[in-house]
């Protein structure tokens, strides 16, 4: 049975201060339309950049998982995005308005709450997953450390914990998207931190925001009535007392939170991916570094997947849907800057289309005369003129109006254009229409082979001045 894409039915905020940066800040979350995932924007800069919540924009730090573009970072997401996941959300914008999640109480129990509190929004489309289907594994140097994804029909995590600790020597945690209740067994389960790392991570300029009632310090040692006194004091408490094995007096919410916490880590951290995942994990001792290492190599997967699902099986000797006259009269570009012969299929959300690439193109007389090389610039311009045809089609009067693009990212050249090629198109919208802006995907394929694929278009459907 197929499962819709859901998004929140309303909006929430939740304030408070930053693990490592002690900085107040407020995160707002937000509805958001079929296939736009998690991304995260930064309010207290100019332009409100967005970060995709992806693995490939994360950027391995000391202690903190952190995601960065165009020099742009948000820290310590993975609370939020496990939350996120854990309450099957596929699609939520993020307004953040300083560079780092608040930490609250160290858990993922209040974005829940709140989560429960707007309720969710089933939309149309259905959700995208990520299936296993081989074995995939991350493995430390010093071999401590190990996550291995096996396929699986549904997603379960196996996770064991093991420190040279009394008191947390060995603890297993289970995860099941089918049988664990997310939001009472993995959600409130709080970070928790050996107090011999405190000082250095204090040291490090790390967990400025850090305190007794945000964190498990975990004691393992006997410490004197002075040092717990200067405990006190660097943490701005009148007194502090050990529980346990437990500085602050906190009480367990179960005998293997420690272990539930680093689900809770695995699932946030793995869900930058970008898909909902069937398949299970087995983590040994699991940590941000390993974690984000794998869901990388995910989005790879998924990437290539994507890539074989997207080729067009189309014969470019067969008659078009449409010729380079028809063409010609949807888009306003004339010779030598039409850059689309052929059109194949036009739908609502897809346009496939060609170039036919010749000697006589002009731009191979200085690109490069001793071997005739097509420009990157003019693959991407091809795209987006077969990208101007997807949108036009759907006007009543297309001749009265205009696209101009607006934004390309995420562009990757991957194979040389030369002439006798036949460049084939295949542009899809990734998000309905709204107030006249389109976003679409595009790939460029020369037979088989991916030749260049850009991961964002942005344009503006405009009535043209006359």
């Amino acid at each position: 049975m197929s499962v819709k894409q859901r998004t929140l039915k309303s909006e929430f905020s939740l304030n408070g201060k930053g693990l490592h940066t002690g900085k107040h800040v407020t995160a707002t979350f937000k509805p958001a339309e079929e296939n736009f995932g998690y991304r995260i924007r930064r309010m207290d800069l100019e332009g409100t950049p967005e970060i995709p919540a992806l693995a490939e924009y994360v950027k391995l730090m000391d202690r903190a998982s952190c995601l960065e573009k165009d020099g742009v970072c948000v820290f310590t997401m993975e609370h939020a995005m496990a939350a996120l996941y854990g309450c099957g959300i596929d699609n939520c914008l993020i307004e953040l308005s300083g560079e780092e999640f608040p930490i609250l109480d160290g858990s993922a129990k209040y974005y829940v709450e709140e989560i429960e509190k707007v309720g969710l929004e089933e939309q149309n489309a259905e959700r995208r997953y990520f299936t296993v289907k081989e074995q995939m594994e991350f493995c430390s140097e010093d071999g401590l450390t190990k996550i291995t994804l096996l396929p699986d029909s549904e997603y379960n995590v196996n996770l064991v914990v093991a420190y040279d600790s009394p008191y947390l020597q060995m603890q297993y945690a289970t995860y099941s998207d089918k049988t664990t209740d997310f939001a009472k067994e993995i959600a409130p389960c709080r970070t928790f931190v050996f107090l011999r790392e405190v000082e250095m991570l204090l040291q490090h300029n790390l967990i400025k925001g850090g305190d007794l009632e945000n964190a498990i310090v975990i004691v393992d040692r006997e410490i004197s009535q002075e040092e717990a006194d200067r405990l006190a004091k660097l943490f701005n408490y009148d007194s502090i007392e050990i529980k346990q094995g437990i500085l602050n007096n906190l009480t367990l919410y179960f005998d293997n939170e420690p272990a539930r916490h680093k689900l809770l880590d695995i699932i946030g951290d793995l869900a930058l991916c970008g898909r909902f995942i069937k398949g299970r994990v087995i983590a040994e001792r699991p940590g941000h570094k390993a974690n984000t290492t794998l869901a990388k190599k995910m989005c790879k997967a998924i990437a290539q997947a994507e890539r074989e699902d997207v080729r067009p099986d189309i014969d470019t000797s067969a008659e078009p849907l449409m010729d380079v006259n028809k063409v010609r009269a949807l888009l306003p570009h004339r010779p030598p800057f039409l850059l689309v012969d052929k059109i194949y299929e036009v739908t609502d959300d897809i346009v496939i289309g060609c170039k036919n690439v010749t000697m006589n193109e002009p731009f191979f007389v200085g690109h490069f005369p001793e071997e005739p090389v097509m420009p990157g610039v003019l693959i991407v311009e091809a795209m987006a003129q077969c990208g101007g045809i997807l949108v036009l089609n759907q006007v009543e009067d297309p001749e009265n109006y205009s696209t101009y693009f607006v934004k390309i990212d995420g562009i990757k050249f991957r194979h040389k254009v030369v002439p006798g090629d036949t460049l084939v198109f295949k542009l899809v919208k990734i998000a309905p229409i709204r107030r006249g802006i389109v976003t679409m995907r595009g790939y460029a394929f020369v037979g088989k082979t991916l030749v260049c694929e850009v991961g964002e278009f942005m344009a503006q459907v405009a009535k043209t001045k006359k």
